[in-house]
């Protein structure tokens, strides 16, 4: 039998520390990278961080830092 476990939001993040996430943002624009670091605020430090442009990369951008705000969702990639 299957069963529902639930999970908060700072869990599904914490699982995915270190690991390569999909951000989306406002502006409509999409980045990747490992995430690094995350807080209560969901400003997140993404390491190795890429712009995404229809899926592809569109340029590098290193180690960065998302404030939360900005964010729509993070997808664990």
């Amino acid at each position: 039998m299957n069963y529902l476990v639930e999970k908060r939001p700072f869990d599904v993040l914490n699982n995915a520390l270190n690991n390569n996430v999909l951000v989306a943002l406002k502006n409509k624009k999409e980045l990747r990278g490992t995430l690094a670091s995350f807080d209560v605020h969901m400003n997140v430090v993404l390491e190795n961080a890429e712009e995404l442009e229809e899926g592809e990369t569109k340029r590098k951008l290193g180690t960065m830092f998302v404030r939360g705000d900005t964010i729509i969702f993070i997808s664990p990639a």
